[in-house]
């Protein structure tokens, strides 16, 4: 049976003494949480302090982002080999933003996700639509192609099998009005019979996300759903009750 997990994505938010004020807060907050995974995904400057104080916590450690070489003359960037060193498990790949405000292609993020992977860490795929895509009914042939192109350099199976895929429909992200938990499952079920048209069984073990407006209030409306896993949250993982009531609701959901 797949993890449940709630990932935490910062965003360009919380600066290094609301970051750890957040992890002192959260780990006093009522948190069972059993079996779901905790991922907190603050900005770079967090990551090292946070990896000391997420020691003696179930939260794991995640990064919004990555190069794909391990070093250079690549001014700005940050090397996988630099996260892995401070105890990053996850890295976000591929995020809507990336891709639409930096310029981020489908093959960039096939690159950082094949690096990831190599340097041991887990990367996290995002793929979504926009608004005229979606009214435009091309919504599979978008998540196709981004899926696709990002994992054809993935070989190992054993990289198959850890790969986080999170669908975030670029319309819901941020507005307040999610995607119809329908509607998110059956992108869903297109996402995995995709990987598995490509893998085989190998593509039952991969994670799917929903994220794009996600909140205590309809986590569950998403992880109730048997192809969706666990979500990508923005705004709601700012604060630690939010964060430990979304991660609740799905120990809740999965367990009942």
């Amino acid at each position: 049976m797949r993890q449940p997990m709630v990932i935490a994505n910062w965003k360009m938010n919380m600066t290094l003494s609301d970051s750890e004020e957040f992890v002192r807060r959260f780990t006093a907050e009522d948190v069972g949480g059993g079996g779901v995974e905790m991922v907190i995904c603050p900005s770079f400057i967090a990551l090292s302090a946070l990896s000391l104080l997420l020691k003696e916590t179930s939260l794991l450690l995640g990064a919004q982002n990555m190069y794909w070489e391990k070093a250079g003359a690549f001014t700005g960037e940050i090397s996988p080999l630099m996260l892995r060193e401070i105890g990053v498990r996850y890295v976000i790949t591929g995020h809507s933003e990336r891709r639409t405000y930096f310029g981020e292609t489908d093959e960039d993020v096939g690159k950082k996700a094949e690096t990831a992977f190599a340097m041991g860490l887990v990367p996290v795929i995002c793929v979504g639509e926009n608004g005229e895509e979606r009214r435009a009914g091309k919504t599979k042939e978008v998540i196709g192609r981004q899926l696709l192109t990002a994992v054809q350099a993935l070989h190992e199976e054993a990289d198959w099998r850890r790969l986080i895929v999170a669908y975030e429909p670029v319309w819901a992200i941020g507005t307040g009005v999610p995607a119809r938990a329908e509607d998110a499952a059956v992108v869903a079920a297109c996402i995995r019979s995709l990987l598995h048209e490509k893998w085989g069984e190998v593509a039952a073990a991969v994670r799917i996300l929903y994220g794009g407006s996600v909140n205590p209030d309809n986590i569950t409306e998403f992880t109730a759903r048997p192809g969706i896993d666990g979500a990508l949250v923005g705004n709601s993982s700012l604060k630690p009750a939010s964060f430990a009531a979304m991660v609740n609701a799905v120990s809740a959901e999965r367990r009942g």
